[in-house]
């Protein structure tokens, strides 16, 4: 008798492991909370891609609701993400863009053939403020209230179902509040 229990052991450990699998295949990989959530932005002081001379810190985040973009001219899903992005400005909201672990000249270039709906974009070339954000890649995406507190995390690429499902209710949200 106690030898067929044993027998039944591996059989229980096997089930086991096959539910909590099975649960993970269910998982987007790409969504996860930032830990940055409900924290002010990191600060920062950096130059903007368009004047080398010009710094920026986290204090042009604050006053209005502002959509902080992390892309880089590297990145062939920033490329499918720019028309989102547009609409979005064209719609008024407004967005910072950084342009992330890029050089100067492949960044503005960039924004020459894909167009440009950053209000400003703050130039990482290091990746510094990118690490200060936790971000793994571009493109990545945070809403930044008037405060200058990130209430929003979007990992990866905006579709234009998450334009209207998501970034624009957000935006609104924190608008009103």
């Amino acid at each position: 008798m106690k030898r067929r229990l044993l027998l039944l052991i591996p059989l229980a450990i096997f089930a086991i492991l096959a539910v909590f699998l099975y649960q993970g295949l269910s998982l987007n990989p790409s969504a996860r909370d930032s830990a940055l959530l409900a924290r002010e932005f990191p600060a920062f002081q950096l130059s903007t891609l368009e004047d080398p001379d010009a710094t920026v810190d986290e204090s042009l985040l604050t006053g209005q609701v502002t959509l902080v973009n992390v892309w880089g001219e590297w990145c062939p899903t920033c490329k499918q993400e720019m028309p989102q992005l547009l609409e979005l400005a064209e719609r008024g909201v407004r967005l910072v863009g950084v342009d992330y672990k890029d050089t100067r000249a492949k960044g503005q270039a960039f924004l020459e053939e894909f167009g440009n709906p950053f209000e400003l974009n703050v130039f990482d070339p290091e990746g510094s403020l990118g690490f200060d954000l936790g971000v793994y890649g571009a493109p990545e995406t945070f809403l930044v209230d008037a405060e200058g507190i990130i209430r929003y995390h979007h990992t990866g690429y905006i579709t234009p179902e998450d334009v209207e499902r998501t970034i624009l209710p957000e935006v609104k949200k924190w608008r009103s509040e």
